[in-house]
């Protein structure tokens, strides 16, 4: 029996609501982003005291403010504190998706029923039902069925996953609620709306450092620092080191509070990864039409540029991510598409040829283009004895046979000829290519 022992606490402190421990690394805390999908390529949840940078670089969409969003739902939801960095908070919370048929009670009485299970969207239901219908062979019926996604989880026991329908918006009743027990703090202040006041990131950062110190103070409860808008115009003529140096500080500010996570939305499309803790971009195909054309099944690409690691060198990510898909065969391509009721990231693939639904009985025209082209080519070949392209060479095809005394019929290639009941010779087929050499090439 081995003399050395591991010193652990006799009584762990209690776990803020909402949060689990990581799998890789049991001094990381982790938070649901309310998408768990997006848990999954984070490697479980975004750890506390870390920063999430989600860029949009088409500005005519919205899917990183909808992730933002869930965000703060899933914040709302699970008991936590949200502090909203945005000059119009209550617009921004009004449109909030929100669990189904759930109303102010479920912020005063944690221990309500779960949702539903099952509420998948009718295109999920109808694409499933299609999927069971396509049979390839009774042997492989027993096998798994294919998935390009995580499976979205029910309300589990220490609330850590909610399930969000887009359909339903956040109820008056419930922000109310939220505000009178301090779970909502607006941290944009008459400061930063003073036009005299420049930069305005300067102020924000003060106003959020003021806001965090008095918030942690005596309380466990974890706390999200959610930035719809960061660097549009209601923050200023910012210029660009103005935007680093503002992720910067606040990614110093998030550790100095390790119950505080922040989210920052689109409005600053370039690749700060460096400057958080995580970056991931939101590539929608509305831009590139061809794109949208090719993956009508997707909404956009996910490009990864930085992972949350607080107390590793390597991400969780690259270890417990199931659509990564690292620890198998090289890293997946991964996408997203918004539905009728959630958003999904999954994994990149292609459709099947033609679409499932499609029976070809003809050939496709590219392939009658092709054959006509071909025949034209090969009749202009015989016509002028040479093939197209080339004026020094030719391919030739000639019949040889042994002649007898009547004179023999015509023919057929691979056959034998027969002369009066009697079989005389093979008929034998020689091709020859004839160039401006003087030997040709028998084959």
């Amino acid at each position: 029996m081995s003399a050395f022992k591991r010193r652990t606490t006799a009584k762990q402190p209690p776990l803020p609501k909402g949060t689990r421990p990581c799998p890789g690394s049991p001094a990381t805390t982790l938070t649901s982003t309310g998408i768990p999908s997006l848990d999954d390529i984070l490697g479980g949840g975004l750890p506390l005291s870390c920063s999430l940078l989600v860029l949009a670089p088409d500005v005519h969409s919205a899917y990183g403010e909808l992730v933002i969003k869930y965000f703060t739902a899933q914040g709302l939801a699970s008991g936590q504190r949200v502090c909203v960095v945005d000059p119009r908070p209550d617009a921004f919370l009004a449109e909030c998706m929100w669990l189904p048929g759930k109303g102010a009670a479920s912020l005063t009485s944690p221990a309500s029923p779960p949702p539903p299970t099952g509420a998948e969207d009718e295109e999920d239901e109808r694409a499933s039902e299609h999927d069971t219908k396509i049979k390839i062979a009774w042997r492989y019926e027993q096998m798994k069925q294919f998935s390009t996604t995580v499976p979205s989880s029910s309300q589990s026991a220490d609330d850590y996953y909610h399930t969000f329908d887009l359909t339903c918006r956040l109820p008056d009743a419930v922000i109310e609620a939220a505000r009178s027990a301090g779970q909502i703090v607006d941290v944009w202040s008459d400061e930063v709306a003073s036009p005299e006041f420049t930069p305005k990131s300067r102020a924000i950062l003060a106003g959020l450092s003021d806001v965090l110190s008095k918030l942690n103070a005596g309380d466990c409860m974890a706390t999200r620092v959610c930035i719809p808008s960061l660097g549009t115009f209601e923050w200023g003529d910012l210029a660009p080191p103005d935007i680093c140096y503002f992720l910067h500080s606040l990614r110093a500010l998030l550790r100095r509070h390790p119950r505080v996570e922040a989210f920052g939305g689109p409005g600053w499309t370039q690749k700060l990864g460096w400057l958080t803790d995580g970056s991931v971009t939101l590539a929608a195909f509305t831009a590139d039409p061809s794109l949208s054309a090719m993956f009508s099944a997707h909404h956009g690409l996910v490009h990864i540029h930085s992972l949350p690691a607080p107390h590793t060198l390597v991400p969780p990510s690259d270890k417990f991510s199931t659509l990564r898909g690292l620890t198998s065969s090289g890293e997946n391509n991964l996408a997203f598409k918004c539905m009728r009721k959630r958003l999904i990231f999954e994994t990149l693939h292609l459709d099947v040829e033609g679409g499932v639904g499609e029976r070809r009985t003809t050939p496709a025209s590219n392939a009658i283009a092709l054959e006509a082209g071909t025949v034209h080519d090969h009749a202009h070949a015989h016509k002028d004895g040479a093939t197209p392209g080339s004026s020094t060479a030719a391919l030739q095809v000639q019949m040889e046979q042994v002649q007898t005394a009547p004179p023999a019929p015509v023919p057929v290639s691979g056959a034998e000829v027969v002369v009066n009941g009697t079989k005389k010779v093979k008929v034998k087929k020689k091709v020859a290519f004839t160039s401006e050499g003087p030997d040709p090439y028998d084959f």
